[in-house]
């Protein structure tokens, strides 16, 4: 198909009252647009479009956000790893102190047994050298040796024998001193309990008892144990005189802390020896 075309007039209008020699200073030139069938058909617009700027201030502000979203995210995810780790490693560390507690405990427990049973074998060796010929079918038969000899009663770390004849005080303290030990020395209250609870009333008469390592020193004046110690603990039945060569009987009464009597060591009285047990109890 083809195109239509137009023609227009073009007028050129010179002053007259110039020259044809001259340059025309005012030339007035009348366009007119020429326009084609085609063009008349598919006008060229032209409008003034804005670009949208692709950073505007609400959409940085909303990634500013999300940015601080995501740097406080990560913060508390750290910050639980961190802290999940320490708590962790806490009672890692309290697991250990304990169980090191509980180790240092044990080898405490465990170094006092020792000490004790060494302290227990050195009592014994000390025993064993008091003797020039130790007795050990006597004191360890079928080589296991026992605290104290057979009849003889384990208190604390002593042996008590409690006799059923009768002999003088001299005679009871030298029949002891034969058997490596001596007329008992009461140091405690408890010890004085433990003797009265074993000794007997015998032949109806109150003042019958057992022979005590308490005797009556008239040149000193007091009384003293046959170890060479003051009395210091006294277990006297009241409202009694001392005299000269007195010794102590321990009497069974009721009252165990009142049991101790005065009279002459020439009456025939029962005994209690004591020595010391070759196996420590404690």
């Amino acid at each position: 198909m083809e195109e239509e075309v137009n023609y227009t007039t073009v007028t050129f209008k010179i002053n007259e009252t110039t020259t044809a020699l001259e340059k025309p200073n005012n030339l007035e030139v009348v366009y007119e647009e020429v326009k084609t069938q085609e063009q008349a058909l598919h006008p060229v617009t032209t409008e003034n479009k804005k670009e949208t700027p692709l950073c505007t201030l609400p959409t940085l502000v909303v990634a500013g956000f999300g940015m601080i979203c995501i740097i406080l995210v990560s913060v508390v995810i750290a910050l639980s790893i961190h802290f999940t780790w320490e708590y962790r490693e806490n009672i890692n560390l309290k697991s250990q102190n304990w169980q090191l507690k509980a180790e240092r405990a044990a080898l405490q427990r465990r170094t006092e047994e020792l000490a004790r049973e060494r302290d227990r074998l050195n009592w014994t060796i000390g025993l064993i050298l008091e003797y020039e010929n130790f007795p050990v079918k006597t004191r360890c038969p079928q080589k296991v040796c026992k605290p104290c000899l057979e009849g003889w009663v384990l208190f604390q770390s002593s042996c008590y024998l409690f006799s059923t004849n009768w002999r003088y005080w001299e005679s009871s303290h030298y029949y002891c001193s034969e058997n490596k030990a001596y007329l008992v020395v009461i140091g405690s209250q408890e010890e004085q309990e433990f003797i009265s609870n074993h000794t007997d009333q015998y032949n109806d008469d109150e003042k019958r008892g057992y022979w005590i390592g308490l005797k009556y020193k008239d040149t000193m004046d007091t009384w003293m144990w046959v170890d060479g110690s003051n009395s210091t603990v006294k277990y006297w039945i009241p409202d009694q005189d001392d005299f000269r060569e007195s010794c102590a009987l321990n009497l069974k009464r009721v009252n165990p802390l009142e049991s101790w009597h005065k009279t002459s060591c020439s009456t025939r009285n029962r005994w209690i020896c004591e020595t010391k047990a070759l196996i420590r109890s404690d």
